[in-house]
């Protein structure tokens, strides 16, 4: 009886009433947030996806060159990675880049040249791209197209040690003495030298009239300036086909390589030969004081003299700036 009598009392009723009635709020609220959350339409996370080689060599020439037109930049800039890892690796395309930069006509010259450049600066190509050049026929078609750049504008005189006129030449003479750079610091000078490099390009240079004055400004140009024709001028002195060559072309008469020579050629050796024409510039702007060597035909007695006259002693306690009465010179005697 006492059991009934508490289930039929009205506060147990009302207590169970209440906490029915939460249980149900709770548990339908669980159940609208479940089907609110499958209801959702998420959006789709972006797949990281590579280009694989399959793929590269899956495209056709019309879609490599809709993708070039292209009006995103990161497509066109893979799109033409592409075109020049195919050139590279393409022996009859290599062959016409040659065969391009050799054109008499300026801009077709410039086209080509353009286009041989950018592949060989992709550092992304599987293959070093200097391997394939790396033939008699590019040593060739470099030399004859440096020798049109001959008359493509006029050359002042170099006979001005301390003015460095090589970022002033022609754009299309400075590619083609980077490409031929970057192969002589690679595979050296023995092919450049056979496809007479220095007979067709160097020594047509406005070096002087005279033999004598020939020599002379290309051993200053040697010797003040560094860039990339006395970057490549110094390999030539370094082997002995270059020397030949040059002692040939009347702009040396050094036959043999001196101690000053292996010196310098270790010190080029270190420089790097960027493709950026800015950074060219700040290194050789950075260099100038360095070109020009000191003449020193002092005595030991004259420098030790100019030591001494050199001595002298501040004294100031840091309650003043420092001045001309602040600073005790020594007292020189003649006959010391």
């Amino acid at each position: 009886m006492g059991l009934l009598s508490f289930v039929r009392d009205d506060r147990f009723l009302a207590v169970s009433f209440g906490l029915t009635t939460v249980g149900c709020l709770a548990a339908m609220r669980m159940l609208l947030e479940y089907y609110r959350d499958e209801a959702e339409i998420k959006p789709a996370q972006p797949k990281t996806q590579y280009i694989t080689q399959d793929t590269e060599d899956s495209l056709k020439l019309t879609t490599l060159n809709s993708l070039l037109n292209h009006y995103n930049f990161a497509i066109r800039d893979t799109a033409l990675k592409i075109i020049a890892s195919r050139a590279v690796h393409d022996n009859p395309t290599v062959d016409e880049l040659l065969w391009g930069i050799t054109r008499e006509d300026y801009e077709e010259r410039m086209k080509y040249l353009r286009a041989l450049s950018f592949a060989i600066e992709d550092k992304e190509i599987g293959q070093d791209p200097l391997t394939v050049l790396n033939t008699p026929k590019t040593y060739s078609a470099l030399v004859r197209s440096l020798e049109l750049c001959l008359g493509d504008r006029e050359h002042e005189k170099l006979d001005d040690p301390l003015y460095d006129e090589y970022y002033l030449r022609d754009i299309g003479e400075r590619r083609c003495l980077l490409l031929v750079s970057q192969l002589v610091h690679k595979y050296g000078v023995d092919r450049l030298v056979e496809a007479k490099f220095v007979e067709k390009w160097l020594a047509k240079q406005p070096w002087g009239d005279t033999e004598e004055e020939r020599r002379k400004n290309f051993g200053n140009y040697m010797d003040r300036k560094k860039n990339r024709i006395s970057d490549i001028c110094l390999h030539l002195r370094a082997s002995k086909m270059g020397r030949k060559a040059l002692v040939k072309s009347k702009l040396t008469t050094k036959s043999r390589r001196t101690k000053r020579d292996r010196d310098r050629i270790k010190v080029v050796l270190e420089i790097s030969m960027a493709n950026d024409i800015d950074a060219d510039a700040m290194q050789i702007e950075a260099s100038r004081g360095e070109l020009v060597p000191r003449v020193n035909e002092q005595s030991a007695e004259e420098q030790r003299l100019r030591r001494r006259h050199r001595e002298a002693m501040v004294l100031n306690d840091g309650t003043h700036s420092l001045g001309r009465g602040d600073i005790i010179e020594r007292e020189h005697d003649s006959n010391s």
